[in-house]
């Protein structure tokens, strides 16, 4: 979009927040660049230069605004809506890969040489992945810096920095202030704090209804690895370099995330996993606006815009707990995931709450008795034989995988029928145009609101949809009835009595 300079101008002049995080405005008079809906008085038309990232503003030697905190907008649309290699690249530099294993390391994990992947990332993104990688150092050494009390040293550790000097010198470079007054800037505005944890804020764009967002996220929970206490829901978290805990919950305008990790190093990655599970990037103005051009489906898109698409930390683990969700009720798939976990999973400390696991890994769970599962036959060996798939690499669910791949490789095993895999596709692996058309509350809401009820002729009208049919789903399980997890829970434990209901393989 960036190089649409009329587009940009329209969305600069209009302040528009939707557009932060597609672009940022920088200033060749100042050397600041903004988020679009800064709220400082614009500057000239002539003097102002587009920049697809934070990172290539950075790079071109632009500092960050410190009205607007443009590298605090939320991310580009585009990391989540698209499957090709920069988006994969974007996706794996989130999550801390280069700053845990280099370029070469995210070269292999794409399967690629370095240089195309420099060449594609600069192509598109005005930087390569040193760069993207060392703007998101810049943001989780300021997170650090203005919600905690760590010495300057471990932060600069912790964000991943080499040295303090590098740390020293990128922070005055992208925010104009040293390390020191970042933090006592931050602490003229003093906010609550929990001991022992990091309380952030997770933008967001508007509008966002939290509705089937957090009450299916609460009415699916684990116990022991998910919980919904005192209006946040809570998890624990499988990271690099070690476990962590975190509590989220929706205010009007942000995200309050509470973060407790074993390893701050691990931060980047958390925050990462946290937007990306509750779609904190997406562009709700462009998924309702497509949305509304069906007739049958505006009514339900105005009732309750900005629908997101409760998605997972960790697509092995939603794919193994689709497969024990299926053919049995809600309840039921709690209880056989709750199992797998007490007897497989890591235990953790939570003082401030009912979590004791993580949820296990491939790799532990290949270790499992299929015996000792209360499944029928069948679907033990579909469980087992993803297991081992996924234990043994031969299928890759991770945050950079290929959505095509990843299909042809469910779709193989035993057991593993459509709906299983656009399930898995569309809350693991997190691709916006995933549909379920074999889903018996799809098919029950498209007949109440008169759109096409069997699968064949609901999957052509779905064409009209198109790239966000995930979204859709979420607004057609709003309209039935009987998929009661559209609503924010209440009380302060997991969510209570939910209406049970079976779902196909």
């Amino acid at each position: 979009m960036y190089t649409d300079t009329d587009r940009c101008l329209r969305a600069a002049r209009a302040k528009d927040a939707r557009f932060d995080g597609w672009f940022f405005i920088a200033v060749v008079t100042t050397r600041i660049y903004c988020r679009p809906s800064c709220p400082v008085v614009g500057p000239k038309p002539e003097n102002m230069r587009f920049y697809p990232s934070a990172a290539a503003a950075q790079q071109a030697g632009f500092r960050a605004c410190k009205r607007c905190r443009p590298d605090a907008s939320p991310g580009s649309p585009q990391w989540n809506e698209r499957a090709d290699l920069v988006a994969r690249a974007m996706r794996l530099i989130a999550d801390g890969v280069v700053d845990r294993e280099g370029v070469p390391g995210l070269a292999g994990r794409l399967g690629y040489s370095t240089r195309q992947i420099e060449r594609q990332l600069l192509a598109e993104l005005g930087a390569g992945p040193l760069a993207l990688a060392r703007a998101q150092r810049a943001q989780t050494a300021r997170l650090l810096i203005e919600t905690s009390g760590l010495p300057m040293a471990d932060i600069a550790f912790a964000a991943g920095f080499a040295s303090i000097r590098a740390f020293n010198e990128t922070v005055r470079e992208v925010f104009a202030l040293s390390p020191t007054e970042l933090r006592q800037r931050a602490r003229k505005q003093p906010g609550p704090a929990v001991p022992g944890a990091l309380t952030l804020r997770l933008p967001f764009r508007a509008p966002l209804c939290p509705d089937n967002l957090f009450g299916h996220l609460a009415a699916t929970a684990v116990p022991g690895v998910e919980e919904w206490r005192d209006g946040a829901y809570r998890r624990t978290l499988r990271l690099p370099y070690g476990p962590g805990v975190v509590a989220l919950a929706p205010r009007p305008d942000h995200i309050a995330c509470q973060l407790s990790l074993a390893d701050l190093r691990d931060l980047s990655g958390a925050i990462s996993r946290c937007r990306r599970l509750l779609d904190l990037d997406a562009d709700p103005a462009a998924v309702d606006d497509l949305l509304r051009t069906d007739d049958e489906l505006r009514p339900l898109v105005d009732k309750a815009p900005g629908r997101r698409v409760p998605r997972s930390v960790d697509a092995e683990e939603f794919a193994v707990r689709a497969v024990l969700g299926q053919q049995v009720s809600t309840a039921a798939a709690r209880t056989l995931a709750a199992r797998l976990v007490t007897a497989h999973g890591d235990p953790v400390a939570d003082p401030g709450g009912g979590l004791t696991h993580l949820f296990p890994a491939a790799g532990a769970l290949a270790a499992l008795d299929p015996e000792a599962l209360a499944m029928p036959r069948a679907r033990r060996a579909t469980l087992t034989g993803l297991i081992d798939a996924l234990a043994e690499g031969r299928i890759a669910l991770g945050v950079g995988s290929d959505w095509d791949e990843a299909r042809a490789g469910l779709t193989a095993l035993p057991g593993l029928g459509p709906w299983s895999v656009e399930l898995i596709a569309m809350r693991g692996l997190g691709d916006p145009d995933a549909f379920l058309p074999t889903d018996l509350g799809i098919r029950k809401a498209a007949a109440d609101l008169g759109l096409p009820a069997t699968p064949g002729a609901l999957t052509r009208h779905s064409a009209r949809w198109r790239p966000w049919r995930a979204y859709a789903v979420q607004y057609l399980w709003a309209n039935d009835g009987s998929h009661a997890i559209n609503r924010l829970p209440a009380g302060n434990t997991c969510a209570g009595p939910v209406r049970t209901r079976r779902i196909p393989s």
